[in-house]
């Protein structure tokens, strides 16, 4: 028996190298979608759910997709639909999904071969936007390390207020992990009844959240790049920080300002909103609602009594999105500001794109434009077959799309009311956005083209 289990590891070992090398795109598309699976059927289970009757197919699927693609669109109340074990196994593809399905998979090599293989790395190097591929083992370890210390420090910031609010210990907890987890994978799944309404004035629940979201939607290169020179103790650290991180930092923040100061003046006089708060709870609300845009879901005021010049301008941060390799969905903070500086070195006549001491490649714009493009290619034609299945307004439609294929989670309040049709089209938008549009279309190729002989070169009239 020992030798039969070892020669079909051996052999599904062999199957995923030679996979990994011929479509590394296609497996990891594969392995993804077969954790979903696997969520899928645990939520099947008359056992995940409070009533113990068992969920229907779309619903379990729908939720199962949401949580490991950490979006956080529910087409059911997360607190009260599914029991004990149904929050187990959510926030189990929570986690999942936040690491990555390929730093999952090159676990599972590590786990079978006791090393990492060059394939295994290469794909994790992918993943990670990592270069040094002899980094990668104990790279892996300190993905891993650093998400779950994260997680539990923010899981004991909100474990006392859940106490004071009444919470017992087990339930606070319960409560505060969740949360943390939720948070910093960008998930947006909720353990308690109302979301966080209830907490829309309470500081010491809305702002470990809120610095989970953002810290999460960072991505790891720039959690790991601001640690490692952090321990540096140089007094110009921060200047030996790389390109990637720097334009992740500060688009973020740009657009986080930007974001609360709009969100803050479109709503400040709203009465189903920001209208009936204090001073102090509108800037709190404010900068809570510009933040989840980044690729979350939470919301501590009803989306659906925000208004629609609201609606708009979160579609266009929920577009944007997060940092590259995080867990946030969207083109991501990187892609628009590559996108900005050339529009602004254009407008200038510059012949190089540049920022921060550095030039960015002509290929690294070429890759930015093809992102937006598809991207905003899959919203509209996503948003035309949902007008299509539904009677949905164009603002919810657009909203909804937008949220889905971002892994934002934000909803309008329409996801629990459509038609399966609809919620199978939510699902694979969620999926396609989590994967990732540069995957989605790697995976998708028969084979990558070069060219011995290039044609002459002559300049087409633009605008």
């Amino acid at each position: 028996m020992p030798g039969t289990w070892g020669g079909r590891a051996l052999a599904l070992r062999g199957w995923a190298n030679r996979a990994a090398r011929e479509y590394p795109a296609r497996l990891a598309m594969t392995v993804f979608a077969a954790v979903i699976t696997v969520i899928w059927l645990l939520l099947l289970t008359p056992w995940a759910t409070a009533s113990g009757r068992g969920a229907s197919v779309v619903d379990a699927l729908f939720t199962a997709t949401s949580a490991v693609c950490v979006t956080g669109l529910v087409v059911q109340d997360t607190a009260t639909y599914w029991s004990e074990f149904g929050h187990v196994v959510i926030l189990v593809g929570i986690k999942v999904g936040g690491l990555g399905v390929m730093t999952l998979a090159s676990l599972l090599g590590l786990a079978v071969s006791r090393r990492l293989g060059l394939t295994q790395k290469l794909l994790t190097a992918s993943e990670t936007k990592t270069e040094r591929l002899g980094e990668v083992g104990a790279l892996l370890q300190t993905i891993i390390i650093t998400a779950t210390s994260i997680e539990l420090i923010l899981s004991l910031l909100l474990f006392p207020r859940f106490l004071v609010l009444g919470d017992d210990a087990g339930t606070a907890a319960w409560h505060a992990l969740f949360y943390g987890i939720s948070s910093f994978n960008n998930a947006g799944f909720v353990p308690t009844p109302d979301g966080l309404l209830p907490f829309a004035s309470d500081w010491f629940v809305l702002v470990p959240i809120a610095l989970g979201v953002f810290i999460g939607s960072l991505g790891f290169p720039v959690i790991l790049n601001v640690i490692t020179n952090r321990r540096r103790k140089h007094k110009h650290w921060v200047r030996a920080l790389s390109l990637h991180t720097k334009l992740t930092v500060t688009t973020s923040l740009a657009l986080l300002v930007a974001g609360a100061v709009l969100i803050g003046a479109l709503e400040w006089n709203n009465p189903a909103t920001f209208g009936e708060q204090s001073f102090s709870t509108k800037i709190l609300s404010s900068v809570f609602a510009s933040v989840m845009p980044r690729s979350a879901g939470f919301s501590s005021v009803p989306v659906h009594e925000m208004t629609q010049e609201t609606w708009l301008l979160t579609d266009a941060l929920m577009f944007v999105g997060g940092g590259s390799a995080s867990t946030a969905g969207g083109i991501k903070v990187t892609t628009f500001a590559v996108m900005l500086l050339a529009i602004v070195a254009e407008a200038r006549g510059d012949a190089d794109t540049e920022v921060f001491g550095r030039r960015i490649p002509r290929d690294t714009l070429r890759l930015s434009i093809a992102v937006v493009f598809v991207g905003a290619t899959a919203v509209l034609v996503s948003c035309l077959a949902l007008l299509r299945m539904t009677d949905l307004r164009l603002s919810e439609a657009l909203f909804e799309v937008i949220s889905a294929y971002a892994t934002v989670g934000l909803s309008t309040g329409v996801t629990a009311s459509l038609p399966d049709g609809a919620k199978y089209l939510l699902a694979s938008l969620m999926f396609v956005g989590r994967v990732g549009v540069i995957s989605l279309l790697g995976a998708l190729a028969l084979r990558d083209r070069r060219r011995i002989v290039r044609f002459p070169e002559e300049r087409p009239i633009i605008g």
